[in-house]
């Protein structure tokens, strides 16, 4: 028996065929429509439905990427299944190059939305209605916040079975076990039965190679595990990511010029030095050193900081020897001047 076809919005896309959509989202005060654009891969052979989404917050790129180079893949040609990507979720924040909607919200505190809410609360509504809810797996990409970056990390409820499996399908060097976050894409999805894995890697309005590399790599591997796509045939020797048992943030102990000491991945011992802040001039200064021993999983990029302000993120995990070798196999394989690309990579 042939499969249905699957609906977005106005558009039918039928059983081995692909589609652009552009959902409507309203009009800018110039009376210009806007529309956030939606690419169907709808499979002919069965198989589950698979949302993969960027930009939830307007600054967050290195998803937009991600997508691009996902879609481009050929193995889609045989694809089991449907996947519906959406390289910018909140169009109007890429448009500002901003985190947030233009009245100030953040689309991902208002989920699951409502149709006659605010502006962020109508865009959560119509992602929900028209995308969320033909899914069965979710894979939601982000970055960290304006002026810090992220590890490449999967965040998870790693006390499902099924969505553990995919966590460490998709291959990140770090798992982190997360709460849901009240009005998050994640938390709704979750309601509603959809396994969500949240991909955090790379910094704000920045494309980072290696994050959008493992990026690329671990939604092709989820949808490998879901039987969405033949496997691989290259068997790759890789260390199994590690599970942060717990985190914790480092911050400033005075305002001031920061010099940091650590990149992200570096193993961190309790009461290393990781960095120093001092005044302008240098006739104070002092040292930041770690309560714990772990991971760098994420950074501020600012040399200027407030007393207060959070520095560094560190993982801390069973053995954080395993944990940094983990990160080191995974860096050693995302090596921006490996060859295997059709693209040069991105600087």
């Amino acid at each position: 028996m042939p499969r249905a076809s699957i609906r977005i919005g106005n558009t039918q896309v039928k059983p081995g065929s692909r589609e652009t959509i552009d959902l409507p989202l309203g009009q800018l005060y110039t009376h210009n429509p806007i529309t956030m654009p939606v690419h169907v891969v709808h499979g002919k052979r069965p198989g589950p439905t698979l949302f993969v989404s960027a930009a939830v917050h307007g600054d967050e790129l290195n998803g937009i990427e991600i997508i691009r180079r996902v879609l481009l893949r050929r193995h889609l040609q045989r694809l089991k299944g449907t996947l519906i990507a959406v390289p910018m979720v909140n169009v109007l924040g890429v448009l500002h190059m901003s985190r947030y909607l233009p009245d100030r919200r953040d689309l991902n505190r208002n989920f699951p939305g409502s149709e006659r809410g605010s502006l962020a609360a109508r865009q959560a509504h119509l992602f929900m209605r028209e995308i969320v809810s033909k899914a069965n797996y979710g894979i939601d990409l982000h970055t960290a916040a304006i002026h810090r970056s992220n590890l490449p990390q999967i965040r998870a409820n790693l006390d499902d079975p099924e969505v553990m499996e995919l966590a460490e399908a998709f291959g990140a060097p770090v798992m982190m076990s997360s709460d849901l976050r009240e009005g998050s894409l994640r938390e709704q999805a979750s309601a509603k039965g959809i396994k969500t894995l949240l991909y955090e890697a790379g910094e704000a309005l920045r494309f980072d190679e290696v994050s959008i590399r493992a990026g690329e790599r671990g939604v092709i591997n989820v949808m490998r595990k879901l039987d969405m796509l033949s496997p691989t045939r290259r068997r790759k020797t890789q260390k199994q990511p590690v599970v942060a048992r717990s985190s914790l943030w480092v911050r400033a102990p005075a305002s001031g010029i920061v010099r940091m000491n650590l990149a992200l991945g570096a193993h961190v011992k309790k009461g290393q030095v990781l960095g120093r802040i001092a005044d302008p001039f240098g006739e104070s200064q002092t040292e930041m050193h770690a309560p714990a021993s772990g991971v760098l999983i994420g950074r501020s990029e600012l040399p200027l900081a407030y007393e207060g302000e959070a520095l560094f993120h560190i993982a801390r995990f069973e053995s954080a020897r395993e944990a940094a070798a983990s990160v080191e196999a995974f860096q050693s394989t995302h090596d921006p001047d490996a060859n295997e690309y059709g693209e040069p990579p991105i600087r």
